[in-house]
């Protein structure tokens, strides 16, 4: 394994190939989120993690600006994979940030795996999802954007609520209202340039099928499917299929990765928003 420091964040690096990916977490989670996949990966690609600031253990509460943490990630591509563009694996808040990354610098990036969250943010979207469904995703995050704004011992208590109530697998007892900020930044405006993600280059898809609610449109499912080299597949899991069934979901990912073995990078000026 190799330690890096890039923007005051450390980064692990493990595995041997001509391939990185990099692997992009959310809430509440940490870079330990990929463990089962570095293991499974990094016998054929250099698997790159961090855990995003605000969600290292002790950290403070403040909020992190949209255009850093896309600054941290393109720090970390182009330290670790200079020349060559990344595999992108992201889920949760990872697939916000990783999607804008990607958007943003579309010729860093190769690939994408994306975990569970799609196109939650257009309008395809909340046409497709029924108002019980979108009343419910509201109150989550507004419950958990509410958390950090309260801060404390009163926030954090509200966090682990909510945390035990959703059943993440992410230890109770390790979630601070700290990591809540990506719910506030986002209720309050702060992440208002971000834009619906539509991929420029191969892109696999992987969600859970047992939620009360999905974060992607059918037109998504539909788009990636018709797209050569693309594809969307669900699983027999929650929010966490990467960690409900390991085994599986490596299997997924490590036969698409060996269909699309090429490692060129989308035009710059191909990227759609």
């Amino acid at each position: 394994m190799q330690v890096k420091t890039i923007q005051g964040t450390e980064v692990l690096i493990e595995g041997t190939g001509e391939e990185t990916i990099l692997m992009l977490h959310g809430w509440p989670d940490t870079r330990a989120l990929w463990e089962p996949q570095v293991a499974a990966f990094k016998a054929n690609y250099r698997c790159v993690r961090f855990t995003w600031p605000g969600f290292e253990p002790g950290a403070p509460k403040q909020e992190h600006p949209l255009d850093a943490l896309i600054a941290l990630c393109e720090a970390v591509v182009r330290e670790v994979s200079p020349g060559k563009p990344v595999i992108l694996m992201v889920h949760d808040w990872g697939c916000l940030f990783g999607y804008q990354f990607a958007t943003r610098h579309p010729e860093l990036v190769s690939r994408v795996v994306g975990v569970d969250i799609g196109d939650a943010s257009s309008r395809d979207f909340r046409k497709a999802t029924t108002v019980p469904a979108l009343l419910g995703i509201v109150s989550y995050q507004l419950w958990l954007a509410g958390a950090w704004r309260v801060g404390g011992g009163v926030g954090e208590n509200m966090s682990r609520w909510l945390a035990r109530l959703m059943g993440v697998p992410t230890p109770v007892d390790s979630i601070t209202v700290a990591k809540n900020y990506p719910y506030f930044s986002m209720w309050t405006g702060k992440y208002k340039a971000a834009k619906t993600f539509r991929p420029t280059c191969p892109m696999l898809f992987i969600y859970g099928k047992r939620k009360p609610f999905m974060f992607h449109s059918p037109q998504w499912e539909a788009m990636l499917n018709a797209r050569p080299g693309s594809q969307a597949i669900g699983m027999d899991a929650d929010h966490w299929p990467m960690l409900r069934r390991p085994d599986e979901f490596n299997a997924i990912v490590l036969r698409w990765l060996a269909s699309q073995p090429s490692n060129e990078a989308p035009n710059a000026s191909s990227a759609v928003l």
